[in-house]
Parts: structure tokens; sequence; C-alpha cells
């Protein structure tokens, strides 16, 4: 199975230098979209409900103290990814890749899979709850 680590390559192989806290959005909506287009995810990994939202933790722990990566920072391989996997992250890419980073992690503070993960977390603090993939194929699916 591909990884976040191949997908992450892929992204900034088309985008180029981006920030970390981008990456990470980007991904998360490759994930969420992989599973209400393909019917199954993108990669295994689990996303977090952080306070700027989600976040894959071991992605974090690969770029931390990084502002921004290029491709040539991340270990994943993207020829690992299939011609469907990546038209679809060209599809995600499409439409998030244009917004900041800023704007992309308001977006998931407006939407149900985040929200859901942090209940009961105050505002600001703190959280390792997972945002489930249950969650996010049917959030995303009733769009």
């Amino acid at each position: 199975m591909v990884t976040i680590f191949d997908v992450a390559r892929y992204i900034l192989e088309k985008l180029g230098t981006t920030s970390t806290m981008k990456l990470q959005k980007l991904c998360y909506y490759c994930q969420a979209w992989s599973l209400v287009w393909d019917d199954a995810p993108l990669f295994n990994e689990e996303f977090e409900a952080w306070a700027n939202g989600p976040v894959c933790k071991e992605l974090f722990n690969a770029t931390r103290g990084m502002f921004s990566v290029t491709a040539k920072d991340e270990c994943g391989n993207s020829d690992n990814l299939t011609d469907n996997q990546k038209n679809n992250i060209n599809l995600v890419l499409d439409y998030y890749a244009k917004h900041n980073a800023q704007w992309l992690s308001q977006l998931t503070h407006m939407e149900e899979p985040w929200k859901l993960a942090r209940l009961n977390v105050p505002t600001g603090q703190s959280s390792s709850n997972i945002i489930t993939k249950e969650s996010m194929a049917i959030y995303y699916g009733g769009l």
C-alpha cells in the first residue's frame, strides 16, 4: 500500500516548495477524497485533530522543525502511486492547492470530521484524537 510519504512526495513534485502545514492539509484532503472516490484509504496513516487542523504524526515527525519542504526533503516514492491515485491527487490539488495553509486549516475547522474528533477538547488545546476514516468518508461523501 501507498504511504503518506509517497503522497507527500508526489504533491511536492507537483507544487514545489510548500509549507509543512499546507502539506499536511493537502495530504488530509487526498485521503478524504480517496475514501469517497475509491471507497478505500489512499494510505494507512491516521490524522489527529490538532488545534491547527488535521495532522499526521508520522509526517509531522519527518518534517519537524521545518517551515517548508521540497520533494528532495521527502523520503517517499511517488512511483508507488497508480495512475488513478495520481489523477485523484491532481483533482484535489486543482481545488485545494491554490489556497494557503491558514485557509485550509480554517476550512478543516468548519468540517465535521475534525469537529467530531475535537469534541470536549477546549479551543487551542492539544489533542491526539484520531479523525476516523469512517467520519471522513461519511462527511465528504455527502458533499
